[in-house]
C-alpha cells in the first residue's frame, strides 16, 4: 500500500464522524461570528482525536485553535463553518425549497469546509502516530469568512508566524488547486446623518440623508470609469431612514464593499471613495461617519505548497462518482440554463486556463486540472485565507462538491451541501490535503523552499488591512 493509499484509508476511517459533521453544522446554519453550535461541534471532535484546544483566541467567541504534537514542522489546516443570510433550502432537494423562509443556509458550503478540514488533520494526526512522522498538526477554527474575517484577527496576532505550512480547500463545481491570487476588500459603513421636516409642508427645513446617500452611490457609479477595471465597487443600504415619503428623513447608511487585486490599489480606490461620501455629505448638508469594518488581504499562493498539493490531487483522484450521483447531478444542473452554468463556471476556467469546451457534456468534474500558476491575475471574490498567505506559505483547492456550472452563495449550493455531492468532494479534499501535509512535513528542502518563496512574494511582510479598532463582533 503507497503512502496516498494509506493516507486515504485514514480518511475513510473518518468517513462517519466528517460527514456527521458536516451534516451537523449544515444543520446549525449559523451566519458570521455567531457559530456557537457549529465551533463547538468541531472543537469537541477534535478534542475527542486527542488535540489539545485553544478557546476563544483574539476574543473571537467563536474562534478555536486544535494543536496535536509538539516536534516537528508545524502543519496547519483552515476550518471555516459559518453560514450565509436567507440561503435556508432543504438538504439535496433540486428545487428551491426553504427549510425556514429568510433563515441563513450553507450557500458557500463552509459546513463541509470545516469539516474536510477535520478529517485531513485527523488523517496526518494517525498517519504521524503510525509511521513516527514528526509534525506538529493544527486546526484553525476560523468564523466569518463570509462577513467579519476571523482569520485576519488570527493573523494580526501572529498566530501564523511559526506554521511552516497551511492547507486549505473550498467546495466548488470542478477539482484544480489556486495558482491565481484574489481580490483584497474592505467593508466600510457609511452613515449619514440629517434633520427631519415635513416633506411637502417644510422641505427646506430638513436635510436628506436618504439623499445623501444617493448621491453617493451616483458618485462612485460615476467613479467607476475612473478605476482599475479589476476592482469592484457594491454595496447594500443598511438604513434608509424610515418608509415614509411624507418625512425628510434623518439617518442613512450604505454599506461598501471595495475590492482591487492588490492591498495598496483597494485602500487607495476606497480613499476615493471616502471622497465621493464626504462630498455627498457636502452637497445635502448632513453629517457623515465612516466606520471601516473589515479588511482582508489578497491571495497570494505559494508555488512549492501549490504543485506539492496539486501531486497530490492527481494521486487521489476526482470524487468517485456513482450512477446515482450523476442522476443528483443531472437534477442540479437543469435548473440552470446553459448561459446560466457558463457564467458560474468563468472564475473555474480563469483558474484553470481551461476553455469551457473542457468541461461541455459533463454533469460533474470527474478530473484534476492542469497546475496553472499566475499570481498576477485575480479570481474576482475574495477571503481571509489571503491574509493567512501573506503570513505563511499556503496553499488552496477546490474539489467538486455539487454539479458542474453551480454557482456560490446560490440555493443550488446550500441543497449540495448536504448531499451525496458535497460529502464525496469533503473526502476527496481531505485525502489529497492530508497527504500534502505528510509529504511537506517529511521534506525539509520543500518547506525551505516554500519559506524562500514567500519571502519573495511577501518582501514587505504583513500589513494588515483590518481597522485597528475592529472587533469580532456581527454588525448590525
Amino acid at each position: 500500500m503507497n503512502e496516498a493509499q494509506r493516507i486515504t484509508e485514514w480518511v475513510e476511517q473518518k468517513k462517519e464522524s466528517a460527514i456527521a459533521l458536516a451534516r451537523a453544522v449544515w444543520g446549525f446554519a449559523e451566519p458570521n461570528w455567531r457559530e456557537t453550535q457549529s465551533a463547538a461541534a468541531i472543537s469537541a471532535a477534535l478534542e475527542a482525536e486527542g488535540f489539545a484546544l485553544e478557546r476563544r483566541p483574539c476574543g473571537m467567541e467563536t474562534a478555536f485553535v486544535a494543536t496535536w504534537g509538539g516536534e516537528g514542522p508545524v502543519i496547519a489546516f483552515l476550518g471555516e463553518y459559518d453560514a450565509l443570510p436567507a440561503l435556508s433550502q432543504q438538504a439535496g432537494r433540486a428545487e428551491k425549497a426553504p427549510l425556514c423562509e429568510g433563515a441563513a443556509g450553507h450557500g458557500c458550503g463552509h459546513n463541509l469546509l470545516g469539516a474536510g478540514s477535520f478529517a485531513a488533520a485527523v488523517a496526518l494526526k494517525d498517519y504521524c502516530r503510525e509511521t513516527g512522522l514528526r509534525a506538529t498538526v493544527k486546526y484553525f477554527g476560523c468564523p466569518a469568512e463570509e462577513d467579519g474575517g476571523g482569520k485576519v484577527f488570527f493573523a494580526r496576532a501572529g498566530y501564523f508566524d511559526k506554521v511552516d505550512a497551511v492547507f486549505a480547500w473550498h467546495p466548488g463545481p470542478a477539482n484544480y488547486v489556486s495558482g491565481q491570487g484574489c481580490l483584497a476588500v474592505t467593508g466600510v459603513l457609511y452613515s449619514f446623518k440629517g434633520r427631519t421636516a415635513h416633506a411637502a409642508g417644510a422641505p427646506f427645513a430638513g436635510r436628506s440623508a436618504l439623499d445623501a446617500a444617493e448621491l453617493m452611490n451616483v458618485g462612485c457609479n460615476y467613479l467607476r470609469e475612473h478605476i482599475i477595471p479589476e476592482a469592484r465597487l457594491h454595496y447594500a443600504y443598511r438604513d434608509v431612514g424610515g418608509a415614509a415619503p411624507n418625512v425628510v428623513q434623518e439617518s442613512a447608511c450604505v454599506h461598501y464593499y471595495i475590492r482591487a487585486p492588490r492591498v495598496a490599489q483597494m485602500l487607495d480606490i476606497k480613499r476615493r471613495v471616502d471622497d465621493v461620501a464626504r462630498g455627498a455629505a457636502l452637497m445635502t448638508g448632513t453629517a457623515l461617519t465612516i466606520r471601516e469594518v473589515d479588511g482582508f488581504s489578497d491571495y497570494v499562493p505559494n508555488r512549492a505548497l501549490s504543485e506539492l498539493l496539486w501531486q497530490c490531487m492527481r494521486e487521489v483522484g476526482a470524487p468517485a462518482w456513482d450512477e446515482a450521483d450523476r442522476a443528483l447531478a443531472a437534477q442540479f444542473a437543469a435548473t440552470l440554463s446553459a448561459g446560466e452554468r457558463a457564467d458560474n463556471l468563468a472564475s473555474t476556467l480563469s483558474a484553470t486556463d481551461l476553455p469551457l469546451s473542457h468541461y461541455a457534456g459533463k454533469d460533474l468534474d470527474d478530473g484534476i486540472a492542469p497546475f496553472f500558476y499566475d499570481p498576477k491575475t485575480a479570481e474576482p471574490g475574495s477571503t481571509d485565507v489571503g491574509d493567512v498567505s501573506y503570513c505563511a506559505p499556503t496553499a488552496q483547492c477546490y474539489y467538486a462538491a455539487g454539479a458542474l456550472g453551480t454557482g456560490g452563495h446560490t440555493w443550488q449550493m446550500a441543497a449540495q451541501s448536504c448531499s451525496p455531492l458535497g460529502f464525496k468532494g469533503m473526502l476527496a479534499a481531505a485525502a489529497a490535503m492530508a497527504l500534502a501535509g505528510a509529504r511537506a512535513a517529511a521534506d525539509p528542502a520543500l518547506l525551505a523552499l516554500a519559506r524562500e518563496q514567500h519571502a519573495q512574494s511577501c518582501p514587505d511582510g504583513y500589513t494588515c488591512p483590518m481597522p485597528e479598532n475592529a472587533v469580532p463582533a456581527y454588525v448590525e
